[in-house]
């Protein structure tokens, strides 16, 4: 298909893909979703600590996260998509494995995919002040 049409069908497509992502790599804790799901080169802007890092820093940060807080879950909110970037509104919420205490924070994130997968990341994410005394390699 080609024209309209087809744009619209490849944003709802990566719109769909980038949800489903979040879902599989956060809410089913299939840190391997990076392998299948982000291109080789893939690139995150704002990654751990607000450093760019590869897919390999992405998978350490969510297996680190998933230490802290086991039940993490991340909702979409909200969805976007345009060209080759889809835009996406957030809430995660999750219990402290130390602390007992149930924690939230929202995020802005800014997806860009070329070939069925994700290349490129840029976030916005609320601080966890309750996670400011955690060692984190990320």
């Amino acid at each position: 298909m080609s024209g309209p049409d087809a744009d619209v069908t490849n944003q709802e497509r990566n719109r769909r893909f980038v949800i489903e992502h979040f879902d599989e790599f956060v809410n089913n804790k299939d840190v391997d979703a990076v392998i299948r799901n982000m291109s080789e080169d893939f690139y995150d802007h704002d990654g751990p600590g607000g450093k760019p890092t590869d897919r390999a820093g992405d998978r350490t940060m969510m297996e680190q996260m998933l230490q802290l807080l086991p039940d993490l879950r991340v909702e979409v909110v909200d969805s976007l998509a345009e060209g080759d970037k889809v835009m996406v509104r957030n809430i995660w919420t999750g219990t402290h494995a130390k602390t007992g205490e149930r924690m939230e924070f929202h995020g802005f994130v800014l997806w860009r995919l070329a070939g069925g997968k994700i290349v490129e990341r840029w976030a916005t994410v609320t601080p966890l002040s309750e996670l400011a005394a955690e060692k984190l390699d990320w």
